[in-house]
């Protein structure tokens, strides 16, 4: 279905024209994430944005007559700006002129520095800056799944490093989002932002979305795996049964099994353990991945007078590492995918290496945590109109409320600014030049309807990192 730019936006936004001071011919605006729950915004996302809904002739006669249909209904009134879209259609040939300059996508960005700036480049649509503040404001949404994927990576290399072995982190956090999430754009768009801190994925759409937009012909990978369906279809008395069609089927490679169905315990020593599944187990060319799914994580796992961990070592031994970590026989491994947030995870990791086992023994899955439970006020994402040029003179424009400082905007035409360091600053058109060894950090990446810098996911994933 073709998107129509024009209902693109909030409502309200639609009798803005008539808003501004007379003489208005520029209106600049920046996004920045004013705070939030972590330090660093990964920015994500705008190209993405650009490619499905700015990019080329976006305006077309239908849409406008469309649109002044809609709005006269919605509002009662003949609110519309016809004038200013027909503008766009006939002196533009439909394309938007604007222009655009964000950091490089993937840079994780200090909170209180802009990550996009807009303005208009046509006196005549000073209006449309803002008109295009809803469509932009939803980097939020793969900037906050990105910036939280990336602080999970941290706190799960951060146990590799004291436990085990660092280099496995790219398949440690799987994305088991897709059927948590509201419509199959979002599982997209949250899943493709995952991937740029980990490899690990059964979000099909991601990988979609990657390739189309970003260029990326195979950004995740994932293995075979049951769920509770396939084993449950066998019946309880027969679950052993179930779970040697597993090895029968996948002979070779890693492979997943939900264990749990009815009693996570004995599965793991009176089934995977014993004969015949235990011998099968130690003959592949490959791991078993046992995934318990209920109960509390830490006791299940580790922590209980009964657990999976003790369980396995006692029914698969395994080594101790040089850090003195014990790391199971490497044909057997955990996932726990269900409860994962970034709590879980930190309360998992601390017990086993508080008893003794290294983090390599462990991947993680998560789905609604991961993709779900994050709002545009998890990093504070705020757009804000910082400078108008009037009868061709630029004037500062800010809010400060009495009420709430934390909300103050800022003044003037800003611009981030970055040192070979990796230190961030803000600057306007006014202050003093930038320090040496700083220089602007954003780049145009979009200009009156063409993409003028595009990013590739490989790209992406090294500024992340």
């Amino acid at each position: 279905m073709k998107t129509n730019i024009l209902l693109l936006t909030d409502s309200y936004k639609v009798s803005h024209f008539k808003q501004y001071p007379n003489g208005t011919q520029t209106i600049y605006s920046y996004l920045e994430s004013r705070g939030g729950r972590w330090q660093d915004t990964v920015f994500f996302g705008l190209q993405y944005l650009l490619k499905r809904y700015l990019v080329g002739e976006c305006v077309t006669q239908a849409d406008i007559d469309y649109a002044e249909q809609r709005f006269e209904r919605h509002f009662g009134n003949n609110t519309f700006n016809r004038a200013g879209w027909m503008h766009i259609l006939e002196k533009h040939s439909g394309k938007l002129p604007v222009s655009i300059w964000a950091v490089p996508e993937g840079t994780p960005v200090p909170t209180g520095h802009p990550m996009i700036v807009i303005q208009n480049t046509d006196p005549a649509c000073y209006w449309l800056t803002n008109y295009l503040e809803t469509l932009l404001v939803q980097t939020w949404y793969p900037s906050a799944v990105a910036t939280q994927s990336r602080e999970m990576k941290y706190l799960i290399q951060k146990y590799l490093e004291r436990t085990g072995t660092p280099e496995s982190i790219d398949f440690k956090l799987h994305d088991f989002g897709f059927r948590g999430v509201t419509c199959p754009e979002q599982a997209g768009l949250g899943g493709m932002a995952h991937l740029v801190n980990f490899k690990g994925t059964d979000t099909l759409a991601a990988l979609e979305c990657a390739k189309e937009y970003y260029g990326e012909d195979m950004a995740g990978f994932s293995i075979p795996a049951s769920e509770h369906s396939t084993i449950t279809a066998w019946g309880q008395d027969n679950e052993h049964l179930a779970f040697k069609n597993m090895l029968e089927q996948h002979p070779t490679g890693i492979v997943a099994c939900v264990s749990d169905s009815y009693n996570i315990f004995e599965a793991c020593a009176e089934k995977w353990g014993a004969y015949p599944l235990r011998d099968m187990i130690f003959e592949r060319e490959g791991t078993l991945v046992i995934r318990p799914d209920s109960g509390d994580a830490v006791q299940v796992l580790v922590s209980g007078n009964q657990n999976v961990l003790d369980i396995l070592w006692n029914r698969f031994g395994g080594t101790v590492n040089a850090k003195g970590y014990k790391v199971l026989d490497s044909h057997v491994r955990i996932i726990q995918g269900d409860g994962v947030n970034i709590e879980a995870i930190d309360s998992i990791l601390y017990a086993m290496q508080s008893k003794g086992y290294s983090a390599d023994n462990i991947a993680f899955g998560s789905g609604g945590a991961l993709l779900q439970q994050l709002n545009r006020d998890t990093q504070k994402m705020a757009f804000k109109c910082s400078a108008v040029q009037i009868d061709g003179e630029w004037h500062d424009v800010w809010k400060d409320p009495i009420t709430d400082h934390g909300k103050q905007s800022k003044r003037g035409r800003v611009q981030t600014f970055r040192s070979k360091e990796g230190g961030f600053l803000t600057l306007t058109e006014n202050d003093t030049p930038a320090p040496t060894g700083w220089l602007l950090g954003m780049t145009e990446v979009f200009r009156d309807g063409k993409i003028l810098k595009e990013y590739t996911f490989e790209e992406v994933r090294n500024n992340a990192k």
